[in-house]
């Protein structure tokens, strides 16, 4: 059972191996929406996400003869990483199993943590399905990443923490996954103050969670496909089901695109590196239908590789208008790209590249093909931009950016 005594007590548990996450009040969030916004910046744990409560929590339930058998789990990354962080620190073996998609900072941090780590599968359940099989092979302990009410009280330790920094919060944004955060944040919440307001955030691409609460039992996604490679579950957890039935309010699902404009607006306006998974809370923040309340966004983690980091921001700009390409039809003859780029300048748009194409007619002293690619203030100024080059008579046509 998840009872307060439970979260009480891991909550003294947890906070051996837990950096404290205080509360950062966002002022351009809270401008944004209209309401009092908070971030629970759990991407500044020693793991880089919340998952250490858990899985430390768990451990400290099992008994020695279960901890010598060797721990196995299965994970997109941060659980993995809360298990081995959790194992080593009580000199336990740990097996990992991660999907093969799985970012290589996750599997080589796990590792750094004295974990073993198995590469299976293209999805969390694919590779859960082979930690079953080597935990009955060779007799480890499975800890599981979300299914199990220990490990879901262990992460509900986030609901004391955000209760003693902010009594009178009125709603908390969680993001689901499996629903372990989920299960523990919105029954530990609950049992708090009853009146709150817990409302779960999935990607669109992976909503099982939704899917299932409105069968009213657990049902499974034939697919998931999200960047938010921390949530892309299939299907969610059985023993915690009925915890988050009673529990949360209701869901938002949000899209990967507004999860890239999310991941801009941390990185520019807060100065952190927030995962994917872990800005599902950000971005719904304006779909929460309220006004004039005291809301907490929970960022799950932060452990994002430099690719998909240097991935993300590219398309951010690009959805913000922040860089754009136009094509423009010119005679070819000298002069006339100083032309185009006089025009650009004057605008103050700064050109960061350029594609001559002689060959877009077989007449090429007709016209010949410029394509130009610069960085704008954001939509009003590229829309400025474009129409000083109509007025200049060069039909500017707006096409998808090559990077």
């Amino acid at each position: 059972m998840l009872t307060l005594d439970r979260f009480e007590q891991a909550s003294e548990i947890v906070s051996a191996v837990t950096n404290e996450t205080k509360l950062v009040c966002s002022e351009y969030l809270s401008a944004q929406t209209g309401n009092k916004v908070y971030l629970k910046p759990e991407n500044n744990q020693y793991t880089g996400a919340y998952k250490v409560r858990g899985a430390y929590y768990k451990i400290s339930t099992l008994t020695d003869e279960e901890r010598k058998k060797g721990l196995i789990t299965a994970s997109a990354g941060n659980h993995a990483q809360g298990v081995a962080f959790a194992a080593q620190k009580f000199g336990a073996r740990a097996v990992i199993v991660m999907p093969t998609t799985t970012p290589l900072i996750k599997v080589n941090r796990t590792k750094s943590y004295g974990a073993e780590v198995v590469l299976w599968g293209d999805v969390y359940d694919e590779a859960c399905e082979k930690a079953y099989e080597l935990a009955e092979k060779n007799g480890y302990t499975f800890i599981h990443p979300f299914d199990d009410p220990a490990v879901a009280t262990g992460q509900g330790t986030i609901a004391m923490e955000i209760f003693k920094e902010l009594p009178l919060v009125e709603y908390i944004l969680v993001p689901i996954g499996g629903g372990g955060l989920c299960c523990g944040v919105s029954t530990h919440a609950k049992l708090l103050n009853p009146n709150i307001k817990v409302i779960g955030v999935e990607p669109e691409g992976a909503a099982c969670m939704k899917a299932s609460l409105k069968e009213g039992k657990v049902v499974s996604l034939p697919g998931v496909s999200t960047i938010a490679d921390g949530t892309a579950v299939k299907t969610p957890g059985e023993k915690i089901f009925p915890y988050i039935q009673k529990n949360l309010d209701d869901i938002i699902t949000v899209g990967d695109d507004e999860l890239i404009v999310a991941f801009l607006d941390m990185v520019e306006n807060h100065k952190m590196i927030v995962e994917n998974s872990g800005l599902l809370t950000v971005a719904a923040l304006k779909h929460l239908d309220v006004k004039g309340k005291r809301v907490v966004s929970i960022l799950s983690g932060g452990n994002m590789d430099v690719i998909t980091m240097s991935s993300v921001v590219q398309q951010g700009l690009i959805f913000r208008d922040r860089i754009f390409t136009v094509s423009v039809l010119l005679p070819d003859k000298p002069g006339e790209l100083s032309h185009v780029a006089d025009v650009i300048a004057k605008k103050q748009g700064n050109v960061i590249k350029l594609d001559h194409n002689q060959f877009v007619s077989t007449n090429r002293s007709a016209q010949v093909e410029l394509q130009v690619t610069m960085e704008a203030f954001g939509t009003e100024h590229k829309n400025e931009i474009v129409k000083a080059l109509e007025d200049e008579g060069f039909r500017p046509k707006i096409v998808r950016v090559k990077l």
